[in-house]
Parts: C-alpha cells; sequence; structure tokens
C-alpha cells in the first residue's frame, strides 16, 4: 500500500472532525441600525415615516397602540448539544392615539422572563370497552333477518 492512498483518508478524516467540532452560531431577525433609531423623534413621526427608516417590523402589537418590533436573535450549536440562545435583542417602537411615536423602547435577553408551559392532558371520559372493541364485538350479534329486514 503506497503512502499517498494512506495519507489522503487521513487528511479527510482530520478534516472532517475538526470542522465537525466547531461552534456554529445562527443569527434570525432584524435590528434597525442605532443611528437610524437616533432619527426617531418621539411625538413627531407617525407610523409610515417610522417603517419608512427603519425597514419592515417583525411583528406589531394587538393592543390599542399597535407597537411594532424588531427582534434579532443569535442561537449557538455546538456538537451534538440542545441549540442556545445566547442574545435576544428587541426595539419596541409604541404610538399613541393620533398615530404618533409615544416611546422607543430597547430590551435583552436578560429583560425576559422564562415562562413555564403546563401541559395539560385530557383524558377519556369512556369508560368500559374501546371504540374498536365495540365495532368488532358487534359482527357476531347481528342475524340474517335482521339484515333482510325481515
Amino acid at each position: 500500500m503506497s503512502k499517498s492512498a494512506f495519507l489522503l483518508p487521513l487528511v479527510i478524516l482530520t478534516v472532517s472532525l475538526v470542522t465537525g467540532c466547531t461552534t456554529m452560531y445562527k443569527d434570525h431577525g432584524y435590528l434597525p441600525l442605532e443611528e437610524s433609531l437616533n432619527q426617531v423623534a418621539i411625538g413627531k413621526d407617525n407610523r409610515g415615516f417610522v417603517t419608512g427608516l427603519l425597514g419592515s417590523p417583525i411583528g406589531s402589537g394587538v393592543l390599542d397602540d399597535g407597537a411594532i418590533f424588531y427582534i434579532s436573535t443569535r442561537i449557538k450549536t455546538y456538537l451534538f448539544y440542545e441549540p442556545k440562545v445566547v442574545s435576544r435583542d428587541m426595539i419596541v417602537v409604541s404610538f399613541d392615539s393620533q398615530d404618533k411615536v409615544s416611546n422607543v423602547e430597547r430590551f435583552s435577553l436578560e429583560d425576559g422572563r422564562i415562562v413555564v408551559l403546563s401541559r395539560r392532558v385530557t383524558e377519556a371520559p369512556v369508560k368500559g370497552p374501546k371504540i374498536l372493541s365495540q365495532i368488532l364485538g358487534n359482527f357476531g350479534n347481528v342475524s340474517a333477518d335482521d339484515l333482510l329486514g325481515q
């Protein structure tokens, strides 16, 4: 066996192992630039001007003020471990009843709260034989007279 025939698979295996062990980051969402945020005038600018200046928001509120949201998330993935959110930034632009900017707020991952979701399972109210047992149990209870209507 030649030396190059042994060396090539070894190099491929080494490169695969090294690249497989690197940390990967995925960025999701969009945050406007700080310079653009500084141009937003509270009490003067309206929703159309803000969306034209900052870009399309990720979402908007359903409350009376109809705030708009810009959210950016960075997720770290390493080997086979569960992906972990390492940063999340959110900018909320609120509006008053005249559709003028009333507030611009910035939140980060540290400002958030952990919400535990409860999993509720509804138990089946039927006690006794299951549906398949009820269906198959009726096969022997039918007579020919019942089928022919006599």
